[in-house]
């Protein structure tokens, strides 16, 4: 397991934070992540820089094909944003903290919100395939997570509470955004797996059964790392395939990105108006 000491990580931090701070003079309070099949999001932005990861010293580079791979700082909903254009997964063999280190390196950068997306499959019978879905609350079955090891007492606290994952606040705007546009947008449980395999029919029926709507392989190292660090955070799914046990169907790549592509015009005007808001 690759964990860093304090000042390792620290040292990689602000190596990473000053190459980027030499790339643009943008300090942005908002951060975006932008999952699987929703990189289209970034064409909203009006963007003044761009910089591809494998530029920035010590992040990872994303090895998934629906992921370019940069971070685009510009100007989204009348407020200043840097956009992950493309994440890191830990079934790629990333280590946790690999997975956070953006989001460390970008809230030393200014960032106080965190706006995460994901493409996740949908366990309740009452979601179907290109709806989308309001994070209320995550469960965490990657059996890791970014806070084992060392801690930063500057970052945030040994012990970060959890109680609040996804901010109320924001959470209340997303939703009286989605009214106020005719959006349906559900509200649910996202449930954090590692892939890269999709799920058995028993192993759908069980994480249905504990409490989660809709299952997926990211977002959850991130926002872990962001209430650590005391970040505002507002998470949406995007429901790609249906995760019904007795009536399960394979599904490829090809067809997850087709429903990203139906959904993602309803997420991506909830996320502008909300920007909006704030």
């Amino acid at each position: 397991m690759n964990i860093d000491t304090v000042s390792e990580f620290r040292k990689k931090r602000d190596e990473a934070l000053l190459y980027i701070q030499s790339q643009t003079d943008l300090r942005p309070e908002y951060m975006l992540i932008l999952g699987t099949g929703l990189g289209q999001l970034a064409d909203e932005i009006d963007i003044i820089d761009e910089i591809p990861y494998d530029q920035i010293p010590h992040f990872p580079v994303s090895t998934v094909e629906s992921h370019a791979g940069k971070l685009i700082f510009g100007t989204l909903g009348g407020k200043e944003v840097v956009a992950m254009q493309g994440r890191f997964h830990f079934y790629e063999g990333y280590s946790m903290q690999q997975i956070a280190f953006p989001v460390r390196v970008l809230k030393a950068n200014g960032a106080m919100t965190l706006i995460v997306s994901n493409a996740c499959g949908g366990m309740n019978p009452n979601y179907t395939r290109g709806d989308i879905m309001l994070i209320r609350d995550h469960i965490n079955l990657l059996g890791d997570n970014p806070l084992i090891g060392p801690n930063d007492d500057e970052l945030g606290p040994r012990f970060p509470d959890m109680s609040e994952p996804y901010t109320e606040r924001l959470l209340d705007i997303a939703q009286t955004v989605a009214i106020e546009e005719g959006i349906h947008m559900h509200q649910g449980v996202y449930l954090a797996a590692t892939g890269p395999m999709l799920e058995t029919k028993s192993e759908y029926r069980y994480m249905r059964l504990i409490g989660g709507d809709v299952v997926g392989m990211s977002t959850v190292p991130e926002v872990i790392s962001a209430v650590h660090m005391g970040m505002e955070v507002l998470g949406i799914s995007v429901i790609t395939d249906e995760c019904f046990p007795d009536a399960l169907e394979p599904v490829v790549m090809e067809d997850i990105l087709e429903a990203a592509g139906i959904a993602e015009p309803k997420m991506t005007k909830v996320i502008i108006r909300v920007l909006e808001k704030l």
